[in-house]
């Protein structure tokens, strides 16, 4: 009766567990679309001890519904809703390729922020205090078991109600780890931002994928 008594007792403290998980997550998810539009600047790290990798660098992405514009390690990639442009100025190339946006397993920029609404089971992890900033984690563990994600933990100030910071654990050993170091919001943006201008890349050698 005791074993019972407290099996019931910790399905109940983890019902509970993913139900506040859930409740902070939902209101991310409102706030996030609350914006017009957000620009982040952020820190992209990556590491895998078992290949001796690891390696640094600072970005930016201008999101804005499912568009956005990411500025990455020496290259720009802009998507339009349709089509995804890769520009490599040290190539003088540029990728033009179809962007799956139903793809569960692929965290894009203009998912970054509510890719957890499906496909994830998830709970309350550790709370870190980061220059007086309370980060409440959440685990996400995704549903599907062929999934190259062993898991996810998401960082989010409490206050806020922003993410903070993104650690994706992947099978292979890989950590990759984004932290927002700036986080506006409704920013007045070019009409043509999110539009690819064919004629500024004269010189460049243009590959349509598909």
């Amino acid at each position: 009766m005791k074993k019972v008594i407290f099996l019931l007792f910790v399905l109940g403290i983890t019902s509970v567990n993913a139900q506040n998980a859930k409740t902070l997550l939902d209101q991310v998810s409102q706030k996030v679309k609350s914006y017009n539009n957000i620009v982040l600047g952020f820190k992209y790290a990556i590491n895998n001890p078992a290949e001796n990798v690891s390696q640094e660098t600072r970005g930016e992405v201008t999101l804005q519904g499912n568009k956005y514009l990411l500025n990455l390690m020496g290259t720009e990639q802009m998507y339009d809703g349709k089509k995804l442009y890769v520009v490599i100025p040290e190539d003088e190339e540029i990728n033009i390729s179809s962007q799956d946006e139903d793809d569960e397993n692929s965290i894009t920029p203009s998912k970054m922020l509510t890719f957890y609404e499906d496909g994830y089971s998830y709970k309350m992890d550790i709370v870190q205090d980061v220059n007086g900033r309370k980060i409440q984690f959440v685990k996400l563990t995704p549903i599907d078991s062929r999934s190259d994600l062993k898991e996810v933990l998401l960082g989010i100030d409490k206050q806020t109600k922003h993410i903070y910071k993104m650690i994706q654990k992947q099978n292979n050993g890989s950590n990759v780890t984004f932290t927002v170091t700036s986080f506006k919001t409704n920013q007045p943006l070019s009409e043509t931002l999110f539009t690819f201008d064919e004629s500024k890349y004269d010189n460049y050698y243009i590959n349509r994928l598909d």
